[in-house]
């Protein structure tokens, strides 16, 4: 619907926070990332349109990633803010705008309090600017290097000197897990789920793509 997520509401939110940016930050910057829900991909680059056009410079992925990406990215590159377009865990049908502080911390109420009076200022979308993100000097695609850290730092907390006695049976359940888990997870014994390996914003093969709810398992159950 007209005030659901589309490509609208989203310019709407991500104008907002480009004003609140330009307020509180001599240059402001943002980090974006998206998962695999439908429409994910273009909210994000719809998003980093408009925060271009505000001259706010914008670091992007370059493909779907999990949201801790997002948050870690937000810290490594030193950006104002970050933005992740996902649902989380609800149901397939839905999906939501996510937003970070400098710290890689989702908004404090305090924050989100002044952001959203930013947002709800516009009240006509016609006014908000949008810039091409396939051409931009505002934009950056986050590079390798930075998942490279990523991982690295995750894979400090590992508790596993050697794991290679591990056998693992792992699902992505359809979303942004699968190559950088895969990558964690190498020198183990990992069984992948076939069947939930590639992304799909339908996520088909289960009722909900809750990990903490067991029927989301029953493929992976079966395989272990």
């Amino acid at each position: 619907g007209t005030n659901r997520m589309n490509v609208y509401t989203v310019a709407k939110a991500s104008q907002g926070l480009a004003d609140y940016l330009k307020k509180n930050f001599e240059t402001p910057s943002v980090a974006i990332g998206y998962d695999s829900r439908i429409k994910s991909d273009v909210f994000a680059k719809g998003a980093a349109g408009v925060f271009a056009a505000n001259g706010v410079k914008v670091n992007i992925w370059p493909v779907l990633m999990p949201v801790p990406t997002v948050s870690f990215a937000t810290r490594y590159l030193h950006t104002s803010a970050g933005v992740m377009v996902t649902a989380s865990h609800n149901p397939s049908k839905y999906n939501g705008y996510k937003v970070y502080d400098s710290k890689g911390c989702q908004f404090c109420t305090e924050d989100a309090k002044n952001a959203i009076e930013f947002i709800n200022k516009i009240d006509d979308f016609s006014t908000i600017p949008f810039a091409d993100v396939e051409d931009n000097e505002n934009i950056t695609m986050i590079g390798e290097n930075v998942l490279g850290e990523f991982l690295k730092q995750v894979k400090k907390q590992s508790v596993y000197e050697k794991p290679s006695d591990l056998k693992i049976v792992y699902t992505p359940l359809h979303g942004t897990g699968n190559i950088p888990v895969r990558r964690m997870l190498e020198g183990m014994d990992v069984t992948v789920v076939k069947e939930q390996e590639l992304p799909d914003g339908n996520f088909s093969t289960v009722r909900s793509p809750n990990p903490e709810e067991k029927d989301a398992l029953n493929i992976a159950i079966e395989t272990a």
